[in-house]
């Protein structure tokens, strides 16, 4: 559903999760009311004295500003933090957000004491955490309160009555379980209660910036006479999206030119590169006779030729311009 963007606050000096934010009327949520100690304040527990902070910076700097500074450059990615009271959905940009167990599933964010988040959330509430792709800074600037943030209207969707943001490569519902005194900040302990993952590139920031990632490398095309080669030499094969067609540590028994679709190379569950049409898969271990080095998933339904290391050995020893095509494809792989 598409929400009416209402009027919103002046915009912070910079990015930090702070207490501007943005808030969407829900029409079409009904039977969903605040919590009625909504607006209590937080309990805390062991807040220790305020202590002099050294930043090895001139004696007459704010330390804080000089903490901000030092601490912005540790890069992170950017979430925006929703939740819904009376028929409104209220969110916040934070990076001020972790992980902090598995068993049980448990996060934290970090919100800032003078914000209206803080008084929304409480020890039973739940709060969604929107993790953002690297083309939507427009809505972090939009939750962040900068009124003149490009792009549309954020749409969300409705999951145990927390509202997630359409687009984010990754959400979660926390139920707050717990409340930690933050300095300025509030910490709330969240029991992950739902969660799931799309696709996309994370936005990062980095010393007051926005940032991404750099594009997974394209790799190097073989020639035509290679790929007809290759082929006619190979037996037709298939694969369903999601199918893994290479296991990363397997012994390499036969090479796969892709004829249709298109996969992704992982290893260690972190994602290379891409191939689609005409690639080749699996050419160096083959060779070599080595194990392989990374896994290869089918990203569509994919049609292969299926190259045995014998059938390649025999295609290149009675085709030489074939042969002189493999090595320069193989230093090309080199190269990248």
């Amino acid at each position: 559903m598409s929400d009416k963007r209402l009027e919103q606050p002046e915009p912070p000096e910079e990015f930090d999760g702070g207490p501007p934010e943005f808030q969407l009327p829900v029409p079409s949520v009904s039977g969903v009311g605040g919590h009625p100690d909504a607006s209590a304040e937080n309990p805390f527990e062991d807040i220790p004295e305020v202590e002099a902070l050294d930043t090895g910076a001139d004696p007459d700097a704010d330390p804080s500003l000089e903490l901000r500074r030092i601490l912005g450059m540790f890069a992170t990615g950017v979430t925006i933090i929703t939740t819904e009271v009376g028929g409104q959905v209220h969110g916040m940009t934070a990076n001020a957000f972790m992980s902090v167990s598995l068993k049980p599933p448990l996060v934290v964010v970090g919100v800032d004491r003078r914000s209206k988040m803080h008084r929304m959330l409480h020890v039973g509430r739940t709060y969604g955490v929107n993790v953002l792709s690297e083309d939507q800074g427009g809505l972090s600037d939009r939750f962040a309160g900068r009124p003149k943030a490009p792009g549309p209207d954020p749409t969300f969707e409705l999951i145990r009555a927390t509202p997630l943001i359409e687009g984010a490569i990754a959400h979660l519902v926390a139920r707050v379980e717990k409340t930690y005194w933050g300095g300025d900040h509030a910490l709330f302990l969240g029991r992950v209660e739902h969660a799931r993952w799309g696709t996309g590139r994370p936005l990062l920031f980095h010393q007051g910036r926005y940032q991404g990632l750099l594009p997974t490398a394209t790799p190097p095309s073989p020639s035509g006479h290679l790929l007809e080669v290759l082929r006619a030499a190979g037996t037709e094969r298939t694969f369903s999206e999601g199918d893994v067609v290479i296991t990363e540590g397997e012994q390499a028994q036969e090479l796969f030119v892709i004829l249709e679709g298109s996969v992704r190379v992982e290893r260690g569950g972190r994602m290379l590169q891409r191939h689609n049409d005409s690639g080749l898969l699996g050419e160096g271990a083959v060779l070599e006779g080595h194990l392989r080095r990374a896994s290869v998933v089918a990203d569509t339904d994919l049609r292969c030729a299926a190259v045995s290391r014998e059938a390649l050995k025999e295609a290149l020893a009675v085709d030489s311009e074939a042969a002189r095509a493999m090595i320069e494809f193989l230093a090309g792989r080199l190269g990248e």
